[in-house]
């Protein structure tokens, strides 16, 4: 087994290259605030690089900086005055062949999406980002969060219920 100082420096900021949004991503989705997922994501890229020694490898590396950084995120809502903030300033990256109009529309539209996946239950939240975002296979996500792969299964069905309920509601708003 590797120890940290045999871990070539470059391989951080490879960790971090492969990584770092995704991570970032995760811990804004736990926290909803853009300045704690900046701490938080240095945090545990920080312990990674510290600890890269005791990755048995039971998961994939992302499945590993994931746990590292719902600890984190849990850690500080446990020690830390944590306000509840809504997503602001939540920008789509969009191709530049789409006409401004298109442009507005798309990220209105995801603006929305997203408005309504932060109402979900953060439970039902997170299982549905780690599928439906990171593509992480079940069992990783049973895993990370330390429950069944049965209980992700549910959270995951009632997940989507719920999308689908609050996009309903959507539709027969806009229809009124």
């Amino acid at each position: 087994m590797k120890h940290v100082s045999d871990i070539p420096a470059a391989s951080l900021q490879d960790l971090m290259t492969e990584h770092g949004q995704d991570v970032w991503n995760y811990a804004f989705l736990l926290t909803k605030n853009r300045h704690v997922a900046d701490d938080i994501a240095q945090d545990v890229f920080l312990q990674a690089f510290l600890h890269i020694a005791s990755f048995r490898g039971q998961s994939s590396l992302k499945t590993w900086l994931f746990s590292i950084t719902r600890n984190r995120v849990y850690n500080y809502k446990k020690s830390a005055f944590f306000r509840k903030v809504t997503l602001i300033d939540y920008i789509t990256r969009l191709s530049g062949t789409s006409s401004a109009e298109e442009q507005y529309m798309l990220r209105t539209y995801t603006d929305s999406i997203w408005q309504l996946v932060l109402k979900l239950p953060p439970k039902y939240r997170e299982v549905l980002i780690l599928d439906a975002k990171y593509d992480m296979p079940l069992t990783e996500i049973a895993l990370l969060l330390q429950v069944s792969i049965g209980t992700v299964k549910s959270r995951l069905h009632r997940a989507r219920s719920k999308m689908k309920e609050y996009l309903e509601e959507v539709e027969q708003h806009e229809r009124q």
